[in-house]
């Protein structure tokens, strides 16, 4: 693999997420003086603004047609290798509602989960809850309900998102939104390439809040790694968070890259929330960070999830 295009940008609501990503991945790759890099502000959804000759693609679109299958489908038919799952798995992954059958299918303990629309009139689950659209990411419309006098303002705010051009949903989930239950704890995210786990991170947020302020613009997040706990307890717990990350990643029937989120309750009970196969590499990401811990630098980080491209055969 020698030309190397870098597809950013989109038209999902993780567009600047995107292009930051997609600015940092080009850069690190063209560092490494191995590849010709061609960063792509992809504005359409379709492949037309990618020149000819490219090798493989690294997919740093988050949302949308970068996510959902579309653009893995199209590079499919080219028969281009790219980052992350392919089609089925990416189709999964960005449907919340599809991961969370999924999940449960294969027994992987996720959290307790309904629905809402837009005349559901209060929680179906006791709070507190989080208000979530069924695709995106970065967090965009979601939020966590503590008091039924929050309810209308977070479910609104999901609704505002859901079904959104671009979105993965498009018409499938409009007008419909997840309800999740709150697990309270601790935060923890693994990333997955090639079936193996690497470091786990678990995510201290002021105020216990993840959101999307405290995932982009907030320094008072600290992402410690779980091997460097002092407890005991916690290298049971690592274990236990790097296989279930495997099994959740198998699960959905992904390769490449993909990051597992997960919450774990005070008695230890682990939950995955979601997987994203198209994770971020801005300077609050958590990807690179784990992959940093095993020893390489954010070059290499980039450059061994390069190494994985494949396509659907």
């Amino acid at each position: 693999m020698k030309k190397i295009a870098v597809l950013m940008g989109g038209k999902s609501s993780e567009r600047e997420v995107s292009l930051n990503s997609g600015a940092n991945i080009a850069e690190a790759l063209a560092s490494l003086g191995k590849y010709e890099v061609v960063p792509i502000d992809l504005t359409e959804e379709n492949l037309n603004q990618l020149p000819e000759g490219v090798d493989a693609v690294y997919i740093a679109l988050h949302g949308g047609w970068g996510e959902n299958g579309g653009v893995q489908a199209a590079l499919n038919a080219r028969k281009i290798p790219y980052t992350g799952p392919g089609v089925k798995a990416s189709q999964i992954a960005m449907d919340k509602l599809k991961t969370k059958l999924v999940l449960e299918m294969k027994n992987v303990p996720t959290a307790k989960w309904d629905l809402a629309h837009p005349d559901t009139p209060k929680s179906p689950l006791p709070l507190p809850v989080v208000v979530k659209p069924p695709s995106d990411g970065s967090s965009v419309g979601i939020s966590k309900v503590s008091t039924d006098d929050q309810w209308a303002g977070a479910l609104a705010a999901a609704l505002a998102v859901t079904g959104e051009p671009g979105s993965a949903a498009g018409e499938t989930h409009r007008g419909t939104v997840l309800v999740e239950e709150f697990i309270p704890g601790r935060e923890f995210t693994v990333a997955v390439v090639d079936g193996q786990a690497w470091p786990v991170i678990e995510i201290v947020a002021k105020g216990g809040w993840y959101g999307y302020k405290e995932k982009y613009t907030s320094n008072e997040t600290r992402y410690p790694f779980l091997a460097d706990s002092a407890d005991p307890k916690d290298a049971e717990l690592e274990q236990k968070l790097l296989k279930l990350a495997v099994d959740a990643y198998t699960a959905v029937g992904c390769r490449g890259v993909t990051r597992v989120d997960f919450r774990v309750s005070p008695l230890g009970h682990c939950y995955v929330l979601e997987l994203n196969t198209s994770p971020g590499f801005t300077s609050h990401s958590l990807v690179p960070k784990s992959g940093m811990k095993t020893g390489l630098t954010f070059a290499g980080v980039c450059d061994r999830i390069l190494a994985s491209a494949d396509y659907d055969r």
